[in-house]
């Protein structure tokens, strides 16, 4: 990541704005970066002073809503794409790679699953099979990227995989966890699926509040890495690159 550090560094050197912040570093972020990114930005705060507002949620509905007009100053994606676009779209720096992630499966307590079965488990027809929504969220999109794998593993998988899984987060009308809970969790508890594909950092989550799920790690043959992209709004305000900036050193 050092290189892309001084990557970034580089870019962002000319594109902050000279004149000083006059509130918050505005950050929209994806949903699965909340506990590290909260935790993150409170550490900033307390080295440097400078307030940090974050928004977390799907990562193609954040892009949307900053192009749409929201005053976003940083972006940090769950996939490269959504950043990217921005970036080609003007006003926004070329995004950069700044930390990676990998699906894992969720799964119920009384499911006998485990990573050498789970592609057999995943196929069985009574099956409630979850998974976010491609296009809007990046970790919908990683899903159908392992069905595709699954295909050279199990042929037909591909299509029974896809026709037979549920879109349940990530969508414009997907509905919202209770205040307080973490959505795979209530997804899990509320019984919407037996096994739900999202990533390692959002199934553990899930699990630390509801201690009884499984955590199933994919099998190497399936495994899609997720590389998340991290993009600033050029003239934003000199905090806003340095936030970005902090996002790619060591200690975050």
């Amino acid at each position: 990541m050092k290189f892309a550090a001084l990557a970034l560094t580089a870019v962002l050197t000319g594109c902050a704005s000279p004149t000083p912040a006059t509130g918050p570093v505005v950050v929209y972020a994806a949903g699965s970066l909340r506990d590290a990114l909260t935790e993150v930005a409170s550490d900033h705060k307390a080295r440097t002073g400078q307030q940090v507002a974050l928004t977390f949620g799907p990562s193609g509905l954040l892009r949307e809503r900053i192009e749409k007009g929201e005053g976003a100053q940083v972006f940090a994606s769950a996939d490269t794409q959504h950043p990217q676009r921005l970036a080609d779209g003007g006003g926004w720096a070329p995004q950069t790679v700044f930390v990676r992630n990998s699906l894992c499966a969720l799964a119920q307590p009384a499911l006998a699953v485990n990573t050498a079965n789970l592609l057999q488990t995943m196929l069985r027809p009574e099956l409630k099979l979850g998974m976010s929504t491609p296009k809007a969220d990046p970790s919908g999109d990683y899903a159908l990227a392992l069905f595709q794998k699954a295909e050279a593993v199990v042929t037909g998988s591909q299509t029974r995989l896809t026709a037979n899984a549920l879109l349940l987060t990530g969508g414009p009308a997907s509905p919202a966890a209770p205040a307080g809970r973490n959505l795979y969790a209530w997804v899990m508890e509320q019984g919407q699926a037996d096994v739900f594909l999202t990533y390692c950092t959002n199934a553990v989550a899930a699990r630390q509040q509801v201690s009884a799920l499984q955590v199933v790690q994919v099998p190497p043959a399936l495994q899609v890495g997720a590389a998340y992209g991290l993009t600033v709004r050029l003239g934003a305000p000199a905090p806003a690159a340095a936030f970005a900036k902090a996002l790619l050193a060591p200690p975050a």
